[in-house]
């Protein structure tokens, strides 16, 4: 004899559905930033007054640019005069009062300031401290060959770091404008 039909019952399985696999080890990446045409950036990943320099992949300040490697040879080059005319001790002095601004005196002459693009702010005086005396005095100032090997970063990298500016996560940009005054104050 056949049974009625009801909508309810489900017909019997001989073997349930294995549960689905669970994922293991790393949580599942987070999605990639939004992207406008032709692969650029969109702009929703660039904030007020900032702009994607495409060259580094950094957000930089608008009015700003990187600065060129001629003009990093040149800050260092020109840090050796100004140390000689303000007889060392006070090169000493203005560097200390200039790193809170996120400068030094050679970069100040230059119309050049540091800045941290992680943050998107210029370095405080602890930053450019730690950049100036770890980085540059005792890393690349003691050991010849990691000053080369500095040289050869800030020329090859397309942002143009050396290790010093690794060592204090900053970059180091042309401010012809002097947009990054209202930062460092």
């Amino acid at each position: 004899m056949s049974q009625p039909y009801d909508p309810q019952m489900q017909p019997p399985q001989e073997h349930p559905a294995p549960p689905p696999p669970q994922p293991m080890g790393y949580p599942q990446a987070p999605p990639p930033p939004p992207v406008g045409t032709y692969g650029q950036p969109g702009t929703a990943v660039v904030g007020t007054g900032m702009y994607y320099d495409q060259a580094s992949g950094l957000t930089l300040p608008q009015g700003t640019e990187l600065a060129s490697v001629g003009r990093r040879i040149g800050a260092y080059f020109l840090a050796i005069p100004l140390a000689i005319v303000t007889l060392g001790i006070g090169y000493i002095i203005w560097g200390l009062i200039v790193w809170a601004q996120g400068t030094t005196p050679a970069l100040q002459v230059l119309g050049m300031r540091c800045f941290r693009p992680e943050e998107g702010r210029v370095p405080g005086w602890g930053h450019m401290a730690l950049r100036e005396v770890v980085g540059s005095w005792l890393v690349e100032s003691f050991l010849f060959i990691v000053a080369i090997i500095s040289f050869i970063l800030m020329c090859a990298r397309p942002d143009r770091r050396t290790i010093h500016d690794m060592v204090a996560g900053t970059v180091v940009l042309h401010d012809p404008n002097k947009v990054l005054v209202d930062q460092a104050s």
